[in-house]
């Protein structure tokens, strides 16, 4: 379970504008680059990228990207080398779901790009994002609005990067089909 998302949950009573996206795009291939063109006329300075993994680039539970978007994370591994680049899964790299980082030693391994090791599950974990980019050298992250979220859940993913101060691209179609109405959000 994930006490994190279930806690937020009420702060949508008070702000349901906490699960609006500042972008919606198709699938994971349809990621404009640089990030910044994905927010219209606003044109924000992105200098840092927050990619959830399971049903975003990678089939759940898999630590391979999905082989259709397989371009796409190249291409993004060059706009965004890291330290600029950061996965943040609720399934690898969590202290509870993947207690002795095997699943995110995998899925860094295989994308060459790093998993952050966090205690706290999405949305929750914004402060530890924001650390990570903050003490990595390089990066030049100096606050949350330099940091775009990419992610396929309205209640994790665009709530966490709204929490944070972040922007926020909902990738709507995920690898997988999704028929549960309550895991989309």
């Amino acid at each position: 379970m994930n006490i994190s998302a279930t806690l937020n949950f009420f702060r949508l009573i008070k702000s349901p504008s906490l699960c609006l996206p500042h972008a919606t795009i198709p699938t994971f291939n349809h990621l404009p680059l640089p990030l910044s063109n994905a927010f219209g006329n606003l044109k924000p300075d992105i200098r840092a990228v927050v990619l959830d993994k399971d049903n975003c680039f990678a089939v759940p539970k898999e630590n391979v990207v999905y082989k259709p978007y397989t371009d796409k994370v190249a291409s993004l591994l060059t706009t965004y080398p890291p330290p600029h680049l950061l996965i943040v899964s609720n399934s690898a790299g969590t202290t509870t779901s993947d207690p002795h980082n095997t699943q995110a030693s995998l899925l860094a391994s295989a994308t060459s790009i790093p998993v952050l090791q966090h205690s706290i599950k999405k949305p929750g974990c914004g402060t530890q994002i924001l650390n990570h980019f903050l003490d990595a050298p390089g990066s030049r992250v100096t606050s949350a609005d330099q940091i775009a979220v990419v992610g396929d859940r309205l209640f994790t993913d665009v709530m966490l990067a709204n929490l944070m101060g972040s922007w926020s691209i909902w990738v709507t179609d995920g690898v997988v089909e999704n028929r549960n109405p309550v895991s989309l959000y």
